[in-house]
C-alpha cells in the first residue's frame, strides 16, 4: 500500500489565506451588493502595473525567444549571470557588503525558498520561530517532521516560540536556551516591525556562539524608510558565518504574478555533521537547487534585471512611495478611531489591535460583513497574533481612501 506523509495530518484545518478566500467566497455568493463594493486588504498582493522598464525588457526577451539564433532553452539552474551580477553589484556591493554573484541563487519566490531550505538541514535541529509568524515557516516544519502535534492554541510541540509583543517592539528577546535554526523576518510580516542594528548584532552574536543559523527573510527590505535600519543581515559583522538571506522582487517590483526571487548563501557558512565535522552549506543548496529546480525563465530574469536599470530604480521608487503613502493613510485612520496600531512606517503592513475584546476572526467577519473590507486575522499568524489584525497597504489610492472612510464609519 502507498503510505502518506502523516506529518501533513498534524496541520491545522487550513492554511490562513485559503481560509480567508473561503470566507470571502461565501460572503460574495450570499451578498451580491456587498460583493460589488468589496475591497481586499488581506493577502499582501500588489495592485499596480508592472514597471515599464520590466515590461519593455520582457517584450525584448520574448522577441529573442522567437528567433532561432537567440532562443533560450534550459538556463543555468542557479540563475543567469546577468541577473546574479546585477543583484550582487546593486543590492550588496553598492552598500559595501561582501556578497559575490555565485553566492546568489535565483528562484521563483521567497515563500518557496523559505520552505525548501529545510531540505538541506537534518532531523533533530531545534527550530525557533517568532510569534506572530509568517505561516509558511511553521507549516513547512510540520510537513517535514520537525514538530509534534499542535495544542489547543495551535502551537506545535518541538518548536521554540519567540514571543513578539508591543513591549519588545515585536522583535523577540534572545533565548536563554540553545536553538539551531532561527527564522527572522524584518521588516516583519505581519507586524510591520523592524529590527535595529543593535538587535540584529545580538542575534548574530548568539548564532555564532552556538553554531546556529539565522534564516533571515528580507523580502520587504525595499520599504525601509529609516536609513539607520539594516536592509540586509550582512550589514552585521560576522553574519556571513551564520546567516542565509531571502529576497524577493514580488513586492518592490510588482512580481507577485511574474515570480522571481533569490536566496543568498555565503560560501563561509557552515553546518555540521552528527560527528561535529563542519561542512559548507553552499554546495548543499546548489545541489538541491539543481536537482529539484530547472531555473526561473529567461524572460522573467530579463525583467528582473531591468529593475536595476536607472529607469527601473526610478519606477520601483515610485511604487514604494505609492504603497507607503497608502500605509501612512491607514495608520492615521486607525489612530483616529482609537485603536492601537503598529507598523506602516518601514513596511507596507499595518498591525492593529482589535476593539472591545473581539477575537481576530470576529474582527475579520465584522470588517467583511459591515465594512465590506477584507483584512487578515492576527491569530492566523500564531497565538501571539490573537487580538490583532493586519491591513495590507497594497492597493490603489482610491481604495485605501475608501477603506479609511469605512473604518471611520464602522
Amino acid at each position: 500500500m502507498a503510505l502518506i506523509n502523516e506529518n501533513f495530518l498534524k496541520l491545522k484545518a487550513g492554511y490562513l489565506f485559503p481560509e480567508i478566500a473561503r470566507r470571502v467566497k461565501a460572503f460574495t455568493e450570499a451578498n451580491p451588493e456587498g460583493a460589488a463594493r468589496l475591497i481586499r486588504c488581506g493577502i499582501g498582493d500588489v495592485t499596480e502595473a508592472l514597471p515599464e522598464a520590466v515590461r519593455y525588457a520582457m517584450h525584448e526577451a520574448v522577441d529573442e525567444m522567437g528567433d532561432r539564433g537567440t532562443f533560450k532553452g534550459y538556463g543555468p539552474e542557479q540563475g543567469y549571470d546577468f541577473l546574479r551580477n546585477a543583484i550582487a553589484d546593486n543590492d550588496f556591493k553598492a552598500r559595501g557588503l561582501e556578497v559575490s554573484a555565485d553566492e546568489i541563487f535565483i528562484s521563483d519566490g521567497s515563500k518557496c525558498d523559505t520552505g525548501n531550505i529545510l531540505d538541506i538541514f537534518g532531523a533533530g535541529n531545534k527550530i525557533a520561530i517568532t510569534d506572530p509568524v509568517y505561516p509558511v515557516y511553521v507549516d513547512t516544519n510540520v510537513m517535514i517532521g520537525n514538530t509534534g502535534e499542535a495544542d489547543e492554541n495551535g502551537a506545535y510541540a518541538g518548536l521554540t516560540y519567540l514571543k513578539c509583543s508591543p513591549e519588545n517592539g515585536f522583535v523577540p528577546d534572545i533565548p536563554e536556551e540553545k536553538v539551531d535554526l532561527i527564522y527572522l523576518c524584518y521588516p516583519n510580516n505581519p507586524t510591520g516591525a523592524v529590527a535595529t542594528r543593535e538587535q540584529l548584532t545580538a542575534w548574530v552574536a548568539y548564532a555564532r556562539k552556538h553554531g546556529s543559523i539565522l534564516l533571515y527573510d528580507a523580502a520587504y527590505e525595499a520599504f525601509i524608510q529609516d536609513e539607520s535600519i539594516p536592509r540586509s543581515i550582512y550589514e552585521i559583522e560576522g553574519a556571513r558565518e551564520c546567516a542565509i538571506e531571502f529576497r524577493s522582487f514580488s513586492k518592490n517590483g510588482g512580481f507577485t504574478g511574474v515570480r522571481c526571487a533569490f536566496i543568498v548563501i555565503p560560501k563561509t557558512l557552515l553546518g555540521y555533521q552528527k560527528d561535529g565535522t563542519a561542512y559548507p552549506i553552499h554546495p548543499l543548496w546548489s545541489r538541491r537547487h539543481s536537482t529539484k529546480f530547472n531555473g526561473a525563465s529567461y524572460i522573467v530574469q530579463k525583467g528582473a534585471e531591468a529593475l536595476y536599470s536607472d529607469e527601473g530604480k526610478s519606477q520601483i521608487k515610485a511604487l514604494i512611495e505609492h504603497y507607503m503613502g497608502n500605509a501612512a493613510l491607514l495608520v492615521e485612520a486607525v489612530k483616529a478611531i482609537g485603536l492601537p496600531v503598529f507598523g506602516g512606517v518601514n513596511a507596507p503592513y499595518v498591525w492593529v489591535g482589535t476593539p472591545n475584546g473581539l477575537t481576530s476572526w470576529q474582527m475579520f467577519d465584522k470588517m467583511l460583513n459591515e465594512a465590506n473590507v477584507v483584512i487578515t486575522p492576527g491569530s492566523g499568524f500564531g497565538s501571539a497574533g490573537e487580538g490583532y489584525f493586519r491591513i495590507s497597504a497594497f492597493n490603489s489610492r482610491a481604495n485605501v481612501e475608501e477603506v479609511c472612510r469605512r473604518l471611520a464609519a464602522l
